[in-house]
């Protein structure tokens, strides 16, 4: 079983950036894909960016292209989320997602089975 704990949330301006990061830990990292959701209150947890357990694949929401960067080092166990020219809208709590791996980056928070706790992002306008 993997556990994971996010980390790097907070509060920035509108047009900043953030890191976050999530440690895996109790499982064999490299056989997991990973993905980012997030949740804004009064809203269904939605996808972010997801990475496939080599690394060869990634996917983002349409609403995050061009300014998230998803990336994993499966040597130090850690999957990261760069996010540049944060907007309102990107607030929500962002949760770190794990499922045994596949071919393709999957998008349905339903297929992960391992879920981290949250971190929250705000961002002022």
């Amino acid at each position: 079983q993997v556990q994971l704990v996010e980390s790097g949330g907070g509060l920035v301006q509108a047009g900043g950036s953030l890191r976050l990061s999530c440690a895996a830990s109790g499982g064999t990292f490299s056989t997991y894909d990973m993905a980012w959701f997030r949740q804004a209150p009064g809203k269904e947890r939605s996808f972010v960016a997801g990475i496939t357990w080599l690394g060869s694949n990634t996917d983002y929401a349409d609403s995050v292209k061009g300014r998230f960067t998803i990336s994993r080092d499966n040597a130090k166990n850690t999957v990261s989320l760069q996010m540049l020219s944060l907007k309102f809208e990107d607030t929500a709590v962002y949760y770190c997602a794990a499922r045994r791996f596949g071919t393709t980056v999957v998008s349905t928070a339903t297929l992960y089975t391992h879920w981290g706790q949250g971190t929250q992002v705000t961002v002022s306008s």
